[in-house]
């Protein structure tokens, strides 16, 4: 979408101009999932060209859990980060005016959405979630949409309290340690997340299993798909709101033009292959402010 939002800028007075120069320096959070030397690497090259645009040094931030991203874009201490809806729901509840929602993955079928996939060994027998019955089963982390809210709310619907269905129910600590985890034995089943896309073997297209099998973490041939959630929305990318107006639409306009300046940086920002980051608003977030809501006796 090369282009589309380059009316921002357009559009930037000579005050936000001034307002600029308020800022000096800007911080992007990584949410949990892999471990946080990869997220640095990953995400380097997208450091460097919001670093080149603002003129300000750019920091990246890797918390060890999702919390540590949704307090510092609460907090202040946290710029612009790439949120899963329900990290995003949980800011939006706390402050609905802490951060502006700006873009969101579109996938290579031209979707906005991913699928939380619960999966095990391939050597286990297990096929299915009723295979998992009595079985050691591991959620991502309690911010997680994909890795905890939306699996286990569907979950919970259809077979009861999974404490009782599953004979253990563990927090990995992330997508990649739940992908290592079952991987390595240490679980017998999880979910993690992915776009649905493409082949198993390679991840799919786009997700966690792919940054997974691209950073030889795993051989997804030793694993097999057991189970899949109804379509998530794909997160969204947000700004914290008290940024300068011309801030904010650079680093917008930067991020949605990457497909088309930058395809390689573009891959590891998007956890793989996708179209292109495209608009999105809250209307796309209302069943998971809701879902959240419950989540937390609100």
């Amino acid at each position: 979408m090369k282009h589309l939002l380059a009316i921002l800028a357009a559009t930037t007075t000579l005050a936000g101009a001034a307002q600029a120069q308020d800022i000096t320096e800007f911080n992007i959070g990584i949410l949990g999932g892999e471990n946080a030397q990869d997220r640095l690497t990953n995400q380097e090259c997208f450091r460097a060209k919001i670093e080149e645009t603002l003129g300000v040094p750019v920091k990246l931030f890797a918390p060890a859990d999702y919390d540590g991203v949704i307090q510092g874009l609460l907090g202040g201490t946290i710029d612009y980060a790439w949120l899963g809806a329900s990290a995003f729901a949980k800011i939006h509840l706390t402050d609905p005016n802490a951060v502006e929602l700006k873009l969101t993955k579109q996938n290579i079928d031209g979707s906005t959405g991913y699928y939380s996939i619960g999966f095990a060994r391939a050597d286990s027998g297990i096929t299915s979630i009723e295979d998992a019955k009595g079985k050691v089963f591991a959620f991502a982390d309690p911010n997680s949409t994909s890795g905890y809210l939306v699996p286990g709310a569907e979950l919970i619907a259809t077979y009861g309290p999974l404490e009782q269905y599953f004979s253990e129910v563990k927090m990995s600590g992330g997508h990649e340690q739940s992908i290592v985890g079952v991987h390595n034995g240490d679980f017998d089943a999880a979910v993690s997340w992915a776009d649905g896309l493409g082949n198993w073997e390679d991840g799919y297209n786009s997700g966690a299993f792919r940054r997974a099998a691209d950073a030889g973490l795993v051989d997804m041939n030793n694993l097999v798909e057991i189970w899949r959630s109804k379509l998530i929305p794909e997160g969204p990318m947000v700004i914290r709101s008290a940024l300068p107006q011309e801030v904010k639409d650079k680093v917008t306009t930067l991020t949605a033009d990457l497909w088309e300046t930058d395809p390689e940086c573009a891959y590891n920002v998007a956890a793989g292959d996708a179209k292109d980051f495209v608009p999105v608003d809250l209307s796309a977030y209302e069943g998971v402010l809701a879902a959240r809501k419950l989540q937390e006796g609100m």
